[in-house]
Protein backbone atom coordinates (compact mmCIF):
# COMPACT_ATOMS: atom_id res chain seq x y z
CA UNK A 1 0.00 0.00 0.00
CA UNK A 2 1.53 3.29 -1.13
CA UNK A 3 0.69 6.15 1.21
CA UNK A 4 2.02 9.72 1.04
CA UNK A 5 3.56 11.29 4.18
CA UNK A 6 0.87 12.08 6.77
CA UNK A 7 2.37 15.47 7.64
CA UNK A 8 2.25 16.47 3.99
CA UNK A 9 -1.41 15.41 3.78
CA UNK A 10 -2.26 17.45 6.88
CA UNK A 11 -0.47 20.47 5.43
CA UNK A 12 -2.34 20.09 2.14
CA UNK A 13 -5.75 19.65 3.79
CA UNK A 14 -5.31 22.72 6.01
CA UNK A 15 -3.99 24.88 3.17
CA UNK A 16 -6.76 23.82 0.78
CA UNK A 17 -9.43 24.44 3.41
CA UNK A 18 -8.08 27.82 4.56
CA UNK A 19 -6.70 28.92 1.18
CA UNK A 20 -3.62 30.27 2.92
CA UNK A 21 -0.20 28.86 3.78
CA UNK A 22 0.13 31.23 6.74
CA UNK A 23 -3.24 30.27 8.23
CA UNK A 24 -2.46 26.59 7.71
CA UNK A 25 0.85 27.08 9.52
CA UNK A 26 -0.91 28.81 12.41
CA UNK A 27 -3.45 25.98 12.72
CA UNK A 28 -0.77 23.26 12.63
CA UNK A 29 1.68 25.27 14.77
CA UNK A 30 4.46 25.27 12.18
CA UNK A 31 6.03 27.98 10.04
CA UNK A 32 4.89 29.18 6.63
CA UNK A 33 8.12 27.73 5.22
CA UNK A 34 7.41 24.32 6.72
CA UNK A 35 3.96 24.23 5.10
CA UNK A 36 5.46 25.22 1.74
CA UNK A 37 8.07 22.47 2.05
CA UNK A 38 5.45 19.82 2.85
CA UNK A 39 3.29 20.89 -0.10
CA UNK A 40 6.21 20.73 -2.54
CA UNK A 41 7.11 17.32 -1.12
CA UNK A 42 3.55 16.05 -1.66
CA UNK A 43 3.34 17.43 -5.21
CA UNK A 44 6.67 15.80 -6.05
CA UNK A 45 5.51 12.51 -4.53
CA UNK A 46 2.27 12.60 -6.59
CA UNK A 47 3.79 14.10 -9.71
CA UNK A 48 0.85 16.53 -9.93
CA UNK A 49 0.38 20.23 -9.24
CA UNK A 50 -2.20 20.65 -6.44
CA UNK A 51 -2.10 24.37 -5.62
CA UNK A 52 -1.40 27.60 -7.44
CA UNK A 53 -1.03 31.23 -6.41
CA UNK A 54 -4.18 33.35 -6.36
CA UNK A 55 -3.82 36.96 -5.27
CA UNK A 56 -2.39 36.93 -1.76
CA UNK A 57 -3.49 33.35 -1.17
CA UNK A 58 -3.66 30.07 -3.04
CA UNK A 59 -6.22 28.18 -5.10
CA UNK A 60 -6.70 24.52 -5.91
CA UNK A 61 -5.90 23.19 -9.36
CA UNK A 62 -8.54 20.83 -10.82
CA UNK A 63 -6.40 17.87 -9.68
CA UNK A 64 -5.99 19.47 -6.25
CA UNK A 65 -9.74 20.01 -5.85
CA UNK A 66 -10.45 16.36 -6.65
CA UNK A 67 -7.71 15.17 -4.29
CA UNK A 68 -8.90 17.47 -1.48
CA UNK A 69 -12.36 15.90 -1.40
CA UNK A 70 -10.86 12.48 -0.72
CA UNK A 71 -8.15 13.65 1.67
CA UNK A 72 -10.44 15.81 3.83
CA UNK A 73 -13.00 13.03 4.21
CA UNK A 74 -10.34 10.44 4.98
CA UNK A 75 -8.61 12.58 7.61
CA UNK A 76 -11.97 13.34 9.22
CA UNK A 77 -12.73 9.62 9.38
CA UNK A 78 -9.35 8.91 10.99
CA UNK A 79 -9.86 11.70 13.53
CA UNK A 80 -13.31 10.40 14.41
CA UNK A 81 -12.12 6.81 14.78
CA UNK A 82 -9.27 8.00 16.98
CA UNK A 83 -11.64 10.01 19.14
CA UNK A 84 -13.89 6.99 19.57
CA UNK A 85 -10.96 4.83 20.63
CA UNK A 86 -10.04 7.37 23.31
CA UNK A 87 -13.54 7.67 24.74
CA UNK A 88 -15.62 5.47 26.95
CA UNK A 89 -17.24 3.00 24.58
CA UNK A 90 -20.40 3.06 26.70
CA UNK A 91 -20.64 6.81 26.06
CA UNK A 92 -22.32 7.87 29.26
CA UNK A 93 -21.74 11.56 28.52
CA UNK A 94 -21.55 13.91 25.56
CA UNK A 95 -19.89 17.32 25.24
CA UNK A 96 -21.81 20.11 23.53
CA UNK A 97 -20.14 23.35 22.48
CA UNK A 98 -22.70 26.13 22.08
CA UNK A 99 -22.57 29.86 21.40
CA UNK A 100 -24.09 31.87 24.29
CA UNK A 101 -27.08 33.32 22.40
CA UNK A 102 -28.45 29.84 21.62
CA UNK A 103 -27.38 28.33 24.94
CA UNK A 104 -29.16 30.93 27.08
CA UNK A 105 -32.36 31.09 25.00
CA UNK A 106 -32.85 27.53 23.84
CA UNK A 107 -30.43 24.88 25.06
CA UNK A 108 -30.27 25.52 28.81
CA UNK A 109 -34.03 26.17 29.30
CA UNK A 110 -34.91 22.98 27.39
CA UNK A 111 -32.25 20.71 28.90
CA UNK A 112 -34.44 19.26 31.71
CA UNK A 113 -36.72 17.66 29.10
CA UNK A 114 -33.75 15.87 27.54
CA UNK A 115 -32.62 14.60 30.94
CA UNK A 116 -36.11 13.23 31.52
CA UNK A 117 -36.08 11.40 28.20
CA UNK A 118 -32.45 10.19 28.51
CA UNK A 119 -31.62 10.14 32.25
CA UNK A 120 -28.54 7.91 31.95
CA UNK A 121 -26.72 10.26 29.57
CA UNK A 122 -24.90 13.25 31.05
CA UNK A 123 -24.55 16.42 28.96
CA UNK A 124 -21.56 18.72 29.42
CA UNK A 125 -22.08 22.17 27.93
CA UNK A 126 -19.05 24.31 27.11
CA UNK A 127 -18.69 27.81 25.68
CA UNK A 128 -18.15 28.04 21.91
CA UNK A 129 -17.03 31.05 19.91
CA UNK A 130 -18.98 32.09 16.82
CA UNK A 131 -15.98 31.34 14.58
CA UNK A 132 -15.16 27.99 16.23
CA UNK A 133 -14.85 24.89 14.06
CA UNK A 134 -16.07 21.44 15.00
CA UNK A 135 -13.35 19.22 16.50
CA UNK A 136 -14.55 15.71 17.27
CA UNK A 137 -11.63 15.06 19.60
CA UNK A 138 -13.04 17.57 22.08
CA UNK A 139 -16.72 17.92 21.10
CA UNK A 140 -19.59 15.63 20.19
CA UNK A 141 -21.83 18.50 19.09
CA UNK A 142 -21.14 22.10 18.05
CA UNK A 143 -23.94 24.68 17.87
CA UNK A 144 -22.76 27.83 16.12
CA UNK A 145 -23.23 30.26 13.23
CA UNK A 146 -22.66 28.77 9.79
CA UNK A 147 -22.49 25.20 8.55
CA UNK A 148 -19.42 23.00 8.18
CA UNK A 149 -19.00 21.76 4.61
CA UNK A 150 -15.81 19.78 5.21
CA UNK A 151 -15.75 16.00 4.82
CA UNK A 152 -17.08 13.82 7.61
CA UNK A 153 -19.43 16.49 9.01
CA UNK A 154 -23.20 16.82 9.20
CA UNK A 155 -24.79 20.26 9.63
CA UNK A 156 -28.43 20.75 10.64
CA UNK A 157 -30.10 24.13 10.29
CA UNK A 158 -31.67 25.26 13.57
CA UNK A 159 -32.54 28.91 12.93
CA UNK A 160 -32.29 31.48 10.19
CA UNK A 161 -30.05 34.39 11.07
CA UNK A 162 -32.43 36.80 9.32
CA UNK A 163 -32.10 40.10 11.19
CA UNK A 164 -34.98 42.57 11.53
CA UNK A 165 -35.35 45.72 13.65
CA UNK A 166 -36.89 45.05 17.08
CA UNK A 167 -37.58 47.11 20.19
CA UNK A 168 -39.49 46.80 23.44
CA UNK A 169 -43.01 48.18 23.71
CA UNK A 170 -41.78 50.34 26.59
CA UNK A 171 -39.26 52.05 24.32
CA UNK A 172 -41.95 52.80 21.73
CA UNK A 173 -44.40 54.01 24.37
CA UNK A 174 -41.90 56.47 25.85
CA UNK A 175 -41.59 58.14 22.45
CA UNK A 176 -45.23 57.82 21.41
CA UNK A 177 -44.21 55.74 18.41
CA UNK A 178 -46.24 52.96 16.81
CA UNK A 179 -44.85 49.85 15.16
CA UNK A 180 -45.48 51.12 11.64
CA UNK A 181 -44.28 54.64 12.33
CA UNK A 182 -40.76 54.43 13.76
CA UNK A 183 -38.32 57.14 12.58
CA UNK A 184 -35.32 54.84 12.37
CA UNK A 185 -32.91 57.62 11.40
CA UNK A 186 -33.50 59.36 14.75
CA UNK A 187 -34.01 56.26 16.91
CA UNK A 188 -31.48 55.05 19.48
CA UNK A 189 -29.69 52.37 17.48
CA UNK A 190 -28.03 49.45 19.28
CA UNK A 191 -25.21 47.58 17.53
CA UNK A 192 -23.84 44.04 17.59
CA UNK A 193 -19.99 44.27 17.34
CA UNK A 194 -20.04 47.11 14.78
CA UNK A 195 -22.33 49.62 13.05
CA UNK A 196 -22.08 47.69 9.75
CA UNK A 197 -25.32 45.79 10.33
CA UNK A 198 -27.42 48.93 10.53
CA UNK A 199 -25.58 50.48 7.58
CA UNK A 200 -26.51 47.45 5.48
CA UNK A 201 -30.14 47.64 6.66
CA UNK A 202 -30.44 51.32 5.73
CA UNK A 203 -28.99 50.56 2.27
CA UNK A 204 -31.87 48.12 1.69
CA UNK A 205 -34.51 50.73 2.59
CA UNK A 206 -35.52 54.10 1.21
CA UNK A 207 -34.66 55.67 4.57
CA UNK A 208 -31.69 58.00 4.66
CA UNK A 209 -29.20 56.72 7.24
CA UNK A 210 -27.97 59.11 9.93
CA UNK A 211 -24.48 60.51 9.40
CA UNK A 212 -22.65 59.12 11.19
CA UNK A 213 -24.45 55.97 12.33
CA UNK A 214 -24.09 56.08 16.10
CA UNK A 215 -25.14 54.23 19.24
CA UNK A 216 -23.65 51.80 21.77
CA UNK A 217 -21.81 48.77 20.40
CA UNK A 218 -22.00 45.45 22.26
CA UNK A 219 -19.40 42.75 21.67
CA UNK A 220 -21.51 40.13 23.45
CA UNK A 221 -24.87 39.49 21.78
CA UNK A 222 -26.51 38.58 25.09
CA UNK A 223 -25.69 42.05 26.44
CA UNK A 224 -27.24 43.59 23.32
CA UNK A 225 -30.37 41.48 23.90
CA UNK A 226 -30.57 42.66 27.52
CA UNK A 227 -30.27 46.28 26.39
CA UNK A 228 -33.02 46.10 23.76
CA UNK A 229 -35.44 44.24 26.06
CA UNK A 230 -34.75 46.85 28.77
CA UNK A 231 -35.87 49.57 26.38
CA UNK A 232 -32.55 51.19 25.52
CA UNK A 233 -33.23 51.40 21.80
CA UNK A 234 -33.77 49.55 18.53
CA UNK A 235 -31.59 46.58 17.55
CA UNK A 236 -31.19 44.30 14.56
CA UNK A 237 -31.84 40.81 15.95
CA UNK A 238 -32.29 37.32 14.46
CA UNK A 239 -36.06 37.04 14.84
CA UNK A 240 -36.06 33.24 14.72
CA UNK A 241 -33.74 33.07 17.72
CA UNK A 242 -35.86 35.68 19.54
CA UNK A 243 -39.24 34.23 18.62
CA UNK A 244 -40.10 33.47 22.28
CA UNK A 245 -39.39 37.06 23.36
CA UNK A 246 -41.47 38.25 20.40
CA UNK A 247 -44.33 35.85 21.17
CA UNK A 248 -44.36 36.98 24.81
CA UNK A 249 -44.47 40.62 23.76
CA UNK A 250 -41.09 41.49 25.28
CA UNK A 251 -40.02 42.61 21.81
CA UNK A 252 -41.90 43.73 18.72
CA UNK A 253 -40.71 43.53 15.11
CA UNK A 254 -40.70 46.99 13.53
CA UNK A 255 -40.08 46.28 9.83
CA UNK A 256 -40.30 43.48 7.27
CA UNK A 257 -36.99 44.58 5.74
CA UNK A 258 -34.20 42.26 6.85
CA UNK A 259 -30.52 41.41 6.46
CA UNK A 260 -28.46 38.18 6.63
CA UNK A 261 -31.37 36.20 5.17
CA UNK A 262 -29.16 33.44 3.74
CA UNK A 263 -27.19 32.85 6.95
CA UNK A 264 -28.10 30.50 9.76
CA UNK A 265 -27.33 28.82 13.06
CA UNK A 266 -26.39 25.16 12.73
CA UNK A 267 -25.90 22.05 14.82
CA UNK A 268 -22.79 20.20 13.64
CA UNK A 269 -21.75 16.62 14.39
CA UNK A 270 -19.52 13.97 12.91
CA UNK A 271 -21.05 11.94 10.12
CA UNK A 272 -20.24 8.88 12.22
CA UNK A 273 -21.79 10.15 15.45
CA UNK A 274 -22.88 7.48 17.92
CA UNK A 275 -26.50 6.86 18.88
CA UNK A 276 -26.47 9.01 22.06
CA UNK A 277 -25.22 11.98 20.04
CA UNK A 278 -27.88 11.39 17.41
CA UNK A 279 -30.56 11.19 20.11
CA UNK A 280 -29.44 14.59 21.41
CA UNK A 281 -29.33 15.99 17.87
CA UNK A 282 -32.86 14.84 17.08
CA UNK A 283 -34.16 16.17 20.41
CA UNK A 284 -32.62 19.63 20.14
CA UNK A 285 -33.58 20.06 16.48
CA UNK A 286 -37.18 19.33 17.46
CA UNK A 287 -36.97 21.80 20.36
CA UNK A 288 -35.73 24.57 18.10
CA UNK A 289 -38.50 23.96 15.59
CA UNK A 290 -41.22 23.65 18.23
CA UNK A 291 -42.43 27.22 17.65
CA UNK A 292 -42.08 27.15 13.87
CA UNK A 293 -39.74 26.00 11.17
CA UNK A 294 -36.50 27.85 10.46
CA UNK A 295 -36.56 29.96 7.32
CA UNK A 296 -33.59 30.68 5.09
CA UNK A 297 -34.48 32.47 1.90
Amino acid sequence: MQLPPLNALRAFEATARLMSLSKAGDELHVTHAAISHQLKHLEAWLGRKLLQKSGRGVALTPAGAEYYLTVSGSLAAIAHATGNMRRDNNMRSITVGCIPSIASRWLVPALPSFRESDPDLDVRIVYARAEERFDDESLDVLITMGEDLSGGRESRLLFSRRNQPVASVHYLAKRNWTIGNVPFATADLLHDESVDGWKEWFRKTEIKAPEPVRGPIFQDFNILATAVIAGHGVALCPVEVFRREIDRGDLVVLSDISTAETQGYYLITSSWAKKPVRRFTEWFTKECRSAGSPIVE
